[in-house]
């Protein structure tokens, strides 16, 4: 097998994956499923329940749902709405970078100057991936009403 059909096999399964999408009803019911996982998650927040098992098992699935939304394909999906996509994308991973090396300061600067000082303050990696996702959807949603 020579180096271009190789080349070319790589190629064609990158695009293959590149341009995975879901069907249009998923949004819905990503966006359903994402809302009651997230008032669970209230709910366990301000409850006296000692469940991390399930806390984790919650936030990990409004990420998938949050996934499922972002992958899914609009009614009328065409080129424009396929270049707003690539756009969002594009911010929510620069948004999303500035937010991982800004926040960790912010969190040291504010609990050293205003609170004591904790040590045991931790970066989750549910904290960026939401937010990613979460500012994806919100950019692609506002991009695609502005067009």
């Amino acid at each position: 097998m020579n180096f271009k059909k190789v080349q070319e096999c790589e190629r064609t399964r990158i695009e293959k994956w590149s341009q995975f999408q879901l069907h249009n009803r998923w949004k819905s019911y990503g966006a359903i499923l994402c809302l009651i996982l997230f008032a669970t998650a209230m709910v366990l927040k301000f409850s006296d329940l000692e469940l991390g098992w399930f806390k984790d098992v919650v936030r990990r699935g409004i990420l998938v749902c949050l996934l499922v939304v972002s992958l899914s394909k609009e009614k009328d999906e065409d080129e424009m709405v396929v270049s707003l996509r690539a756009k969002s994308y594009t911010l929510a991973f620069i948004f999303g970078v500035g937010y991982a090396i800004v926040q960790p300061l912010f969190e040291i600067v504010v609990h050293n100057i205003v609170f004591e000082p904790n040590p045991e303050n931790t970066f989750s990696y549910f904290e960026i991936l939401f937010y990613m996702l979460f500012i994806q959807i919100m950019f692609f949603e506002v991009l695609k009403r502005n067009r």
